[in-house]
C-alpha cells in the first residue's frame, strides 16, 4: 500500500469518525450513561424491579453506542501511529493493511448502529402477519412468511415466540403473531410494514398456472412499562376462548387463550402462548399497548410526511416488495429498488439487506 493510499484512508474515515460521533449522539449519550450508573450503583436501586431493568436496558442501549465508537476510535488511532514504521518495514506493512481492512468492516458496522435513531429501535418487536384475499394460496403465503422471519431472527441470534397462532382449514396460516426479542429487533424490522406480494406457479392448481398473492406484515415496538400507555378498563374488552395453537392437550381444551379488543380504536390482540390465562392477559396487554404506541407513531410519520409534502410510502395496506418466483426469480423493496436474485437464499432468512437499505434510505430523507 503506498504512502498516498494512506493518507487517503486516514482522510476518509477520519471525517466519518467525526459523523458517527454526531450520529450516534455520543456527546449527549455520555453523560446520559454516567446518570444512570449513578442511580444503578444506589442501594435503593433494585427496591422498583421494573423500573431497575428498563434503567438497565437503557444503560446497554447507551454503553453498546459509546463502546463500539470509542473501539473504532482506538483502532484509527493505533493504524494512524503506525504509519510511519510500515512505511519503513515491510512486515508492519502486511499488519498495517490487514488492520485497514479490519478497520473498514468495523466502521460499517458501527455506521449501521448509526442507523438507529428512533426511540424505539432498541426494543424488542411483535410482528403479525395475515393473509390477504385468495383463500389457501394467501394462507400458504402466509407459511411461506412466517418461516422467512423465522429464519431471520434465527441468523441474528434472537429469540422468538409465537404468541398468537391460526391455522389455515387446508394449508397454511389464517395470521399469526411473533414476539421478537434482541437487541435493535424493532429498528431493524419496523420497515416490514406493509403488503408483500408473491408471484409463483401454483402448488395448488393443477394446471399450473401462474398466481399471484398477497399478506399484510404488521409491526410494532414492544413495549415494558405500564406508564408508556395507559388505558381505562371501561375502553377493553376481553374474551376467553380455547387455544387452537401447538400447546399439548391442556392448553387445547382450557379457556386459557384471551383475546383484548380496545373499543375505541378496535385494535384487538389474542394470546394462546401460555397455559395461564391470567399470564395470556398480561402479554394481551402488553401486545395492545405496543399497537396503541404503534398507531401513534404512524400518526406522526403521516405529519412528518405532510409537513414535508412527502407521500407516505409505508402505510398498512401499501404493497412494499414482491417475491416473484415465476417466470424469473427476483426480490425487489419497491421504495428502495433493493433488489435479490437469489430467492432461496431470501425465504431462508437472508433479508437484512432489505432492511438496512430501507434505514439508509429513511436517514437520507430525515437530512434532506
Amino acid at each position: 500500500m503506498e504512502k498516498y493510499e494512506i493518507n487517503r484512508f486516514l482522510e476518509e474515515y477520519g471525517k466519518k469518525l467525526e459523523d458517527l460521533y454526531k450520529a450516534l449522539g455520543i456527546k449527549q449519550k455520555t453523560p446520559e450513561l454516567e446518570k444512570l450508573n449513578q442511580e444503578i450503583e444506589s442501594p435503593d436501586f433494585w427496591s422498583d424491579q421494573k423500573k431497575a431493568q428498563e434503567i438497565i436496558k437503557k444503560s446497554n442501549q447507551l454503553k453498546d453506542s459509546i463502546n463500539s465508537y470509542n473501539e473504532l476510535l482506538h483502532k484509527y488511532n493505533d493504524i494512524k501511529e503506525s504509519v510511519e514504521m510500515a512505511l519503513e518495514d515491510s512486515d508492519m506493512m502486511v499488519l498495517l493493511e490487514e488492520g485497514i481492512e479490519d478497520y473498514i468492516k468495523a466502521s460499517t458496522l458501527v455506521e449501521e448502529k448509526a442507523l438507529f435513531s428512533g426511540k424505539y429501535d432498541f426494543n424488542n418487536v411483535i410482528l403479525e402477519i395475515h393473509p390477504g384475499a385468495g383463500g389457501t394460496e394467501s394462507m400458504d403465503w402466509a407459511d411461506m412468511l412466517y418461516r422467512m422471519y423465522t429464519r431471520f431472527a434465527s441468523r441474528k441470534g434472537f429469540k422468538l415466540n409465537v404468541v398468537d397462532f391460526q391455522a389455515g382449514d387446508e394449508a397454511g396460516i389464517k395470521s399469526v403473531t411473533l414476539q421478537i426479542e434482541g437487541d435493535y429487533a424493532y429498528g431493524l424490522l419496523k420497515g416490514e410494514r406493509g403488503v408483500h406480494r408473491l408471484v409463483r406457479i401454483s402448488p395448488f392448481d393443477s394446471n399450473a398456472r401462474r398466481h399471484t398473492s398477497f399478506c399484510s406484515v404488521d409491526v410494532a415496538p414492544e413495549i415494558d412499562t405500564a406508564s408508556d400507555i395507559q388505558i381505562p378498563e371501561e375502553d377493553l374488552r376481553i374474551d376467553t376462548f380455547c387455544s387452537s395453537g401447538p400447546g399439548g392437550q391442556g392448553v387445547n381444551t382450557t379457556y386459557s387463550a384471551v383475546r383484548v379488543t380496545h373499543k375505541p380504536t378496535g385494535l384487538f390482540v389474542a394470546c394462546q402462548k401460555e397455559r395461564s390465562q391470567i399470564r395470556n392477559k398480561e402479554i394481551a396487554m402488553t401486545l395492545l399497548k405496543s399497537k396503541l404506541l404503534d398507531l401513534e407513531i404512524k400518526k406522526q410519520e403521516e405529519e412528518l410526511a405532510k409537513e414535508k409534502g412527502q407521500q407516505m410510502g409505508i402505510n398498512f395496506g401499501s404493497q412494499i416488495r414482491s417475491y416473484v418466483f415465476c417466470p424469473y426469480t427476483l426480490v425487489k423493496d419497491h421504495r428502495t429498488d433493493y433488489e435479490m436474485g437469489n430467492i432461496t437464499a431470501v425465504m431462508d432468512g437472508d433479508i437484512e439487506g432489505f432492511m438496512l437499505a430501507y434505514l439508509k434510505m429513511k436517514a437520507g430523507e430525515a437530512n434532506e
